[in-house]
């Protein structure tokens, strides 16, 4: 049967981008000053993917920071990472895209977050390109908390305004067992609440001997985790994780390769440590499919690397929806708004890496960390920041205060 076009109609749809601005957008995006820094560590860090000669020693970490101002006179200051590698094409980047969201309404933030995400979609749904768009969320998110006058824990919807911390600060494996010990008391003495170890040497017997040390030496009320950053295969972990299931880890990290979903899920059926991983997962859609699959116990997903806190809402949502804990990866800075807005009790985990980037402190005390009262994130660019700073650009009028 022929079909007769000429009476045929289709219902013509709102373009992808939205339509021309209504009543309701009451302002714009004017600016923004995009930053590449450069923050030094004081001592490089080895774990195991260095002990394995698959990475170098880490030594510094890349900032992309991206402050923006709107025609309304708001700011909001956000940031994106990389490590080892990525700065100078993250910023790159970063300044080819920027223009693709100015002059559009900064309240918008989901299809702010779209208009970026498909201007990358060339580079995939993931890496490179959503970590960069994790700096405009960011700072988009930063000064929507910031006009309402609300910390950013508060204007998502807080369940508590303090969380469980823990470090690995002095426990990589470059570190001798008499260092760790005096590293974790000093930790201790800061207020945090968890130890996590490095594991993953080639001599499973020495990261047992050192599991078993650092177990005897921290207080019972103290909890221990390891991470062995990816570098055991199923068999392996699957033996290890046994052996050490008397010892009443609190976690078992990144047992396997990152993208092992299945493999992580039969090590999380088949033990009694929980198994925390997806720290290393770049986009959302891992990140839900690493629940959905029953990939782990605790979900480490990494805000910044999935493209910044509108995704990291969509996979939070999902780790509840399927009863999994969180325990977000680095970034404490962040993290502590969007843990504390996640139903059950959550991880912090403690760096001071990024310390010296901003004005501010994070109040840490009795195994917690505060949610800040300030607005937005609660935080500045310091001056160290501005002289770690190696590339600036301008987008529009100047978003630096």
């Amino acid at each position: 049967m022929a079909l007769d076009l000429s009476t045929r109609r289709i219902a013509a749809r709102q373009p992808f981008g939205g339509v021309p601005k209504g009543k309701a957008s009451q302002d714009a995006i004017k600016g923004m000053t995009l930053s590449h820094i450069v923050l030094p560590l004081e001592n490089p860090l080895s774990d195991a993917k260095v002990l394995t000669g698959r990475q170098s020693a880490l030594a510094a970490v890349d900032i992309i920071s991206c402050e923006m101002v709107s025609e309304n006179g708001h700011r909001g200051m956000g940031f994106a990472y990389t490590l080892r590698a990525g700065g100078s094409g993250m910023f790159a980047l970063a300044c080819e895209i920027a223009d693709r969201i100015m002059g559009h309404d900064p309240n918008d933030i989901g299809r702010l977050w779209e208009l970026l995400r498909w201007q990358t979609n060339s580079l995939g749904q993931g890496g490179m390109s959503y970590q960069t768009i994790g700096a405009f969320d960011t700072a988009l998110w930063d000064m929507k908390a910031k006009v309402a006058g609300l910390p950013l824990a508060k204007l998502l919807g807080a369940h508590r305004d303090t969380l469980r911390i823990y470090n690995s600060q002095g426990q990589y494996l470059q570190a001798s067992i008499d260092e760790m010990k005096a590293a974790a008391d000093r930790s201790l003495t800061l207020g945090i609440g968890g130890i996590k170890m490095k594991v993953g040497q080639p001599d499973g017997q020495e990261d047992l001997k050192r599991i078993m040390a650092m177990r005897d030496h921290l207080p019972d009320d103290i909890a221990f985790m390891i991470d062995a950053n990816q570098q055991w295969d199923r068999a392996y972990a699957l033996q290890f994780g046994k052996i050490v299931d008397e010892v009443g880890l609190a976690f078992i990290e990144e047992p396997l390769d990152a993208l092992d979903i299945e493999g992580h899920a039969e090590l999380a059926r088949n033990l009694s440590t929980p198994i925390a991983t997806g720290e290393m997962l770049t986009s959302p859609t891992e990140a839900i499919q690493l629940v959905q699959k029953g990939g782990c116990d605790i979900s480490q997903v990494d805000a910044l690397r999935i493209g910044g806190v509108t995704p990291f809402l969509k996979a939070m949502a999902m780790a509840e929806a399927h009863r999994v804990q969180i325990a977000p990866h680095w970034l404490m800075e962040l993290h502590v708004h969007l843990a504390a807005a996640f139903p059950e009790e959550a991880w912090i985990e403690h760096f001071h890496w990024l310390e010296p980037l901003f004005d501010e402190r994070l109040e840490i005390a009795d195994g917690r960390v505060a949610v800040p009262d300030r607005p937005g994130l609660g935080l500045t660019l310091s001056d160290k920041a501005r002289d770690w700073t190696v590339a600036t650009q301008d987008i529009g009028e100047r978003g630096r205060a």
